[in-house]
């Protein structure tokens, strides 16, 4: 996961130094926004929708003449709650493409992974005390997959709905092997609304 990060990051600070650095090219931002999370099991025993925020800096690159270019940010997010909550830094990194009409209007649409390393220890021992053989087990790193878009207003604001889709399980109860029953898996998808200032 670490090393997955760091190359992409590595990628995206060699792409930066190789273009000239103006306020068309390269700008820098703060986004937050709040996060509508559906926890959804394998087995349906837990499907809730649960709210919370994110917040955090953030930079966009756009290529001069054809609206092509890339934006990430480092947030703080919150993803489910009760004993299920996480809070933790989420670094999306989306490729983007921007079609309007001049820098007043624009529409965008957006799609690229997104890393979540979860802060907060989940008090699986509670949950997993009433299922009997079953061992819990929490993963800290997770990766998604966004899918979004939005509009640009007035050069400095950034409307945005996202949709990110989880490609692991953020955990897990594995049954032993001489549980009756089935191994059960928690997955997070989060329905994401967005408000960005580009200074």
């Amino acid at each position: 996961m670490k090393r997955i990060l760091n190359n992409l990051m590595l990628a995206l600070g060699l792409l930066l130094m190789a273009m000239p650095v103006d306020g068309q090219i390269l700008k820098f931002g703060v986004k937050g926004g709040v996060n509508l999370t559906q926890v959804e099991t394998n087995l349906q025993s837990i499907k809730d929708n649960s709210t919370g925020y994110f917040v955090g800096p953030m930079m966009e690159l756009t290529i001069p003449g054809i609206g092509v270019g890339a934006d990430a940010a480092i947030m703080y997010a919150q993803r489910g709650k009760d004993e299920l909550k996480m809070e933790g830094i989420e670094v999306p990194i989306n490729l983007k493409v921007t079609i309007g009409a001049g820098s007043t209007l624009a529409i965008f649409l957006a799609a690229g992974p997104d890393f979540f390393y979860n802060l907060k220890d989940i008090d699986l021992g509670a949950i997993s005390a009433t299922i009997d053989g079953y061992k819990a087990k929490e993963k800290k790193a997770q990766v998604g997959l966004n899918l979004g878009g939005g509009i640009k207003l007035m050069r400095h604001l950034q409307l945005g709905l996202n949709y990110m889709i989880p490609l692991g399980d953020s955990f897990s109860f594995k049954k032993a092997k001489d549980a009756v029953g089935e191994d059960e898996s928690f997955k997070y998808k989060t329905w994401q609304l967005s408000l960005a200032y580009m200074f």
